[in-house]
């Protein structure tokens, strides 16, 4: 089976529990409803599990690789087993090595920092930032926005020939786009890039939640993710793969548990002999409780079965989809078109309306929670809007007044723990807002849309 489908004959599963499924907010309108938190593209809710897992763990919390005492002991075999639980669940090859991070951003400058010399990268704009931006300081080349998959190979292929052959060369790509969704060709870029001599890191801050990822399948040669939106918002990331780059890397800091060996040198300087594993780029007490939540993660999506997640969650998207298409004002964002396989990320703007005010009244006046702005993907968003990019504030704060139009888009995502009620009141507030207008006044507030007391 590919690592990117699932048997399509799955029955829909419920949801996972996760923490806040039962948290009401107060509406404009009066009274109070339970929260639809669909904004799991930015942060997913913690699942119960993880949370009870931390819980239990938590009056056992030691120092790691640090002490002799029970705890530290403790702490450090747990700190290590997560090490290797996060191996088997990106199917990591004989040899890979699990670099603990602070988030898929911080894994990607980890990488940055780790490039030989003279390393060319190449990158495609529709990145989110944390993919776009780490590479500054490397020679870039960044690629046009492709329409289908195939065009996406082609542009990578035609700027890969015309590169120095002799030199070290990575290639940045997402799994799938925070702005739409939208599954990327990885094994096919991974090919263009092998066969020019070229690596590849995967970013899948959004493709692991959704989607079994095959680090061995894919012959990616490094992948990145976020524990905060696989559902282990405890500060912890991922950067997984190849060691010898990071190996010969100096350490990303510089500090205990990065170091093997410490001598002071006769100079007043010191000398000093580095870890080659891991460690090297894990200076400092390490975040234990951020890496067993990932870890805790990665066995209950295991557990759940992939092919039952992935297909509930197909059965979400066409609710989504379905009852978007019923409303003519409202355009959904699409690089590749609509038969593109996608997860549960679905961005779009509503004709006549400023996106930040149409967010503002989902969450005041249906207790909805959704993104609005350019997503941290600013070059993608405004390649979709074909909008100007001096209109826009940093993040996509949104300039304009209530109900005027602002180049920005409104995003909505979901996944393992999102009901279907929640899918539904989306849909239905979407409709009666386009049909019957707000029923609330807004004001503009440090350039957000919020409602007027």
């Amino acid at each position: 089976m590919s690592v990117f489908t699932a048997a399509a004959d799955q029955s829909v599963c419920a949801p996972l529990p996760v923490l806040g499924r039962d948290v009401t907010v107060p509406l404009v309108t009066g009274g109070e409803v339970t929260y639809a938190a669909l904004d799991y593209a930015a942060s997913a809710p913690a699942l119960q599990r993880v949370w009870d897992d931390v819980a239990a763990y938590v009056p056992y919390y030691g120092s790691v690789h640090r002490g002799a005492g029970y705890l530290s002991q403790l702490s450090t075999e747990l700190f290590e087993n997560a090490r290797r639980t996060v191996a088997e669940f990106l199917d990591c090859r004989d040899g890979d090595q699990v670099v603990f991070t602070r988030s898929t951003t911080d894994s990607l400058n980890l990488l940055a920092r780790a490039l030989p010399a003279g390393c060319q990268v190449f990158v495609f704009e529709t990145e989110h930032h944390a993919s776009l931006l780490p590479w500054q300081h490397a020679r870039v080349t960044f690629l046009d926005a492709p329409r289908t998959p195939a065009e996406a190979v082609r542009t990578l292929e035609r700027a890969l020939a015309d590169r120095d052959p002799h030199g070290p060369a990575l290639v940045c790509v997402t799994g799938a786009s925070n702005v739409t969704g939208e599954l990327w060709p990885v094994q096919e870029l991974t090919a263009a890039a092998h066969a020019h001599g070229a690596r590849i890191v995967l970013d899948a801050a959004q493709l692991a939640p959704h989607h079994p990822v095959s680090v061995r399948d894919l012959d990616v040669d490094w992948v990145a993710f976020s524990g905060h939106k696989l559902y282990a918002p405890f500060g912890s990331g991922v950067l997984a793969g190849r060691a010898d780059w990071l190996r010969e890397a100096e350490p990303y800091l510089a500090g205990g548990g990065a170091s093997r060996r410490v001598t002071r040198r006769e100079d007043g300087g010191v000398d000093v002999e580095w870890h080659d594993s891991a460690a090297r780029h894990e200076a400092g007490s390490p975040n234990v409780i951020g890496a067993y939540a990932i870890a805790s993660a990665c066995k209950a999506l295991t557990d759940a079965g992939w092919d039952t997640l992935v297909a509930r969650e197909r059965h979400l998207i066409e609710k989504v989809r379905t009852g978007l298409a019923d409303v003519p004002e409202v355009r959904v964002l699409s690089l590749f078109g609509d038969d593109a396989p996608r997860v549960g990320v679905i961005s779009f703007v509503v004709e006549g309306w400023n996106s930040s005010h149409f967010a503002a009244a989902l969450s005041a006046e249906y207790g909805i929670g959704v993104r609005d702005g350019l997503f941290c993907a600013h070059p993608l968003v405004r390649t979709l809007l074909g909008g100007d990019p001096q209109t826009q504030g940093e993040c996509g704060a949104p300039e304009a007044a209530p109900g005027e139009k602002s180049l920005n888009a409104i995003r909505v995502s979901f996944g393992a723990g999102t009901p279907d009620e929640h899918v539904d009141r989306f849909v239905r507030a979407v409709r009666e807002l386009v049909s019957d207008g707000a029923r609330w006044t807004y004001r503009t507030e440090d350039g957000r849309c919020v409602p007027a007391v």
